[in-house]
């Protein structure tokens, strides 16, 4: 799927439109792999093999497609270091840092009602 850019201002966004750039942020961290990206590397800088490490199950794929997609969007910094080999550093800026907080606070949120949400997925099954 192709969007076009979005050219208004931030506070012309209007979410349900498919070529808002809200929308496409939205779609792009709103994904299993950046979510654990941005939890595990917190406040903390992490070279590439640290934070495949920290992050279960990630493939080398996946973690240079979804660090890429958050530098890109200003959420994760790169930082080389020029050594032989290279040394290569990823570190959340202050939006990734203040995305995150987000990411917590829905973690909080599930951690409060799983109890509900497991009852109500019972009832449901049942």
């Amino acid at each position: 799927m192709v969007t076009k850019q979005f050219t208004g201002s931030p506070d012309e966004a209007d979410l349900r439109r498919a070529d808002s750039l809200a929308r496409e942020i939205f779609t792009d961290v709103a994904n299993k792999w950046a979510l654990l990206i941005i939890e595990a590397l917190g406040e903390r800088t992490l070279r590439f093999g640290e934070l495949r490490n920290e992050v279960d199950g990630i493939s080398h794929k996946m973690l240079t497609q979804n660090l890429r997609m958050l530098e890109r969007n200003g959420l994760a910094d790169r930082r080389v270091h020029p050594t032989v080999p290279p040394r290569v550093e990823y570190s959340l800026t202050e939006p990734g840092r203040a995305l995150r907080e987000t990411v917590d606070t829905m973690c909080d949120w599930t951690h409060r009602y799983l109890g509900h949400i497991e009852a109500s997925r019972d009832r449901f099954d049942a």
